[in-house]
């Protein structure tokens, strides 16, 4: 059960990109996809949450920093993301948004917290190299440049937010931590809103369709079933699984919008989903399941909220 959660949450992420361009075809704006989406997560996470204790004993400091983190961390992440998906083909952009599991292991390794082991350098390399087949020939239209930028700084705003979120998440129920993130981002985006004169609500009825798919799949859905896959396989191992999520986006993006995959692109998802038994049988050789505690699951469950 455990791999199949895991990519089960590939899949709900994975979807998020198509919803989001069925949104802005809807007549969505962008403001009002970015507030109404966290709000509708926050609202259904802040209940689990409740009903579930995780609030219990929870320090101020952990609530501020959950709050912060959405605010500041994952609202630069989500608001760049999604101006980029108004510009440019819902595949590239999983193409460059996908840079950051290379650069979160490099500063993880820059700041000492994590050890570059061959396996995991090994798997790594396998899933990036399949992802890049599975994406490269997927758009297309041109690059549009600012696009491009903001997908990449999406990317950069992620490995950031992952590494700074690591150490709250040693500390925080991954359900707390969840509800909180999306809870200070809904705040950031009604502030914004507010200040541009508020949500415009006059679009198609499929839009809010399309929000709630987000809302509920792609954030709620997908956050808690990794949280149930990852306790059951460990975080190095979900964290390859979750590269699914890229292949997923390029088989509905073929199926929503006619994109076609070639065999190049097939090779490519059977080498992202051979790290995955990469790293199964370098965890068995081991003897023993990664440490919950190690940074590529630790910063997941901080930021695995996208």
């Amino acid at each position: 059960m455990g791999p199949l959660l895991c990519l089960l949450s590939a899949a709900c992420f994975g979807a998020m990109a198509i919803f989001g361009k069925l949104a802005y075809g809807a007549g969505v704006g962008l403001g009002d996809l970015l507030l109404l989406r966290f709000m509708f997560a926050a609202a259904a996470l802040l209940a689990i949450a409740g009903a579930t204790g995780a609030f219990r004993g929870l320090s101020r400091r952990s609530v501020v920093a959950g709050l912060a983190m959405g605010g500041i961390g994952y609202a630069t992440q989500a608001g760049l993301f999604f101006g980029a998906l108004e510009r440019m083909d819902a595949s590239l952009l999983a193409l460059i948004l996908y840079v950051y599991p290379a650069l979160v292991m490099l500063g993880a390794i820059a700041l000492g917290r994590e050890k570059a082991s061959p396996r995991r350098i090994a798997a790594l390399l396998i899933a990036s190299s399949g992802t890049a087949l599975v994406l490269g020939g997927a758009a297309a239209g041109g690059l549009n440049p600012l696009g491009a930028a903001m997908g990449l700084g999406s990317a950069v705003a992620y490995s950031i937010y992952i590494l700074a979120g690591d150490r709250v998440g040693g500390t925080t129920p991954p359900i707390a931590l969840s509800a909180l993130v999306c809870t200070g981002a809904a705040i950031t985006f009604a502030l914004a809103s507010a200040v541009q004169g508020g949500p415009q609500l006059d679009f198609e009825p499929s839009g809010w369709l399309w929000l709630l798919a987000i809302a509920m799949v792609s954030t709620v859905a997908a956050i808690l079933t990794f949280f149930a896959g990852m306790a059951r396989v460990g975080p190095s191992a979900a964290s390859i699984l979750s590269t699914f999520e890229p292949v997923v986006t390029v088989a509905l993006a073929a199926a929503a919008f006619g994109e076609s995959l070639n065999g190049i692109q097939l090779v490519g998802g059977g080498l992202v989903l051979s790290a995955v038994a990469v790293m199964q049988l370098g965890a068995r050789s081991n003897g023993r399941r990664v440490d919950a505690g190690d940074l590529n699951g630790g910063s997941r469950l901080a930021a695995r909220n996208r």
